[in-house]
């Protein structure tokens, strides 16, 4: 059986007709208009080529760097970047502005019937754990295996609800054995940070222990900065953050510095998903620091 061909090409204007219009008769063109000087163009960049490799000739992806290629930046009207158009049969059939995410660019593929069979299975399982109903979660996400056994995306998944539950060790071995793709992913990057909080937050006293030490001492740090650990191993990230600041409101040096780092690490970890709350710890952190 032959493997299908990844079609992934980088465009300018003396090609930009040959590999991108006159292919759009056979296939959806994804057009990404980017620079490579812009972070988020490079992140939707590596995103997209993702999807070209595990959707092997059911899409071209045409890569047009607007700085190299002008022309074609003035004739599509890209007014920012990044910028996704979508051509069929020689015309523009869909666009989307700006960075997307995993959900939203699983959306603009479904458009053009670009899917596996088990997402549908990932997503009602995703229905199912934020419902409370995990059991058939995972019974969800256990089919979606046996339907589609290559993907790592719902491994990450499976993976993402053991860390919830708190059953580590399985979550641990399963990651262990995912391509180094998958690890590198931004999903698989987060996975690493809530296994390495959980880690620490085993050699703690535990969360309600360390609970009642500040409210019995407000001003022992160590149960604090502990404290801050339980909270991010159980994704409560706003009450973490609280006793972060706190420590740094009385002790900016405290550690060396290992309050602030474990604040950026925080936000950090709020960026993707809640992004009004990281902005806003950001600020309130630079304030802390210039003080």
């Amino acid at each position: 059986m032959n493997t299908p061909e990844i079609y992934n090409f980088e465009v300018t204007q003396n090609n930009f007709n040959s590999i991108a219009l006159m292919n759009s008769y056979k296939l959806p063109v994804f057009t990404l208009f980017m620079s490579p000087s812009i972070g988020n163009c490079v992140s939707l960049e590596k995103s997209l080529g993702t999807y070209a490799k595990e959707f092997a000739g059911k899409f071209i992806l045409a890569r047009v760097d607007v700085d190299m290629s002008p022309e074609l930046r003035d004739e599509y009207e890209i007014k920012n970047v990044p910028t996704i158009k979508v051509i069929k049969n020689g015309d523009t059939v869909h666009q989307e502005i700006g960075m997307l995410n995993e959900d939203e660019l699983s959306d603009l593929f479904k458009t053009f019937d670009i899917y596996r069979v088990s997402d549908n299975l990932r997503q009602q399982a995703r229905d199912a754990h934020i419902n409370g109903n995990t059991t058939e979660a995972i019974k969800l996400l256990t089919q979606a295996i046996q339907e589609d056994p290559s993907s790592t995306h719902v491994a990450l998944d499976m993976i993402q609800i053991l860390l919830d539950i708190n059953v580590v060790d399985q979550a641990k071995s399963l990651f262990n054995k995912l391509p180094d793709s998958a690890k590198d992913s931004d999903i698989g990057k987060s996975i690493i940070g809530q296994i390495t909080f959980k880690d620490l937050a085993n050699n703690t006293e535990g969360l309600l222990a360390l609970v009642n030490k500040v409210q019995a001492n407000p001003m022992d740090f160590d149960a604090r900065f502990d404290l801050a650990v339980c909270y991010v191993a159980e994704h409560a990230y706003e009450e973490a953050l609280n006793q972060v600041f706190e420590i740094l409101d009385n002790e900016h040096t405290y550690r060396e510095g290992a309050a602030q780092e474990l604040s950026v690490s925080i936000i950090n970890m709020l960026e993707a998903n809640e992004p009004e709350l990281a902005k806003e710890a950001r600020r309130v952190l630079s304030n802390m620091i210039s003080q």
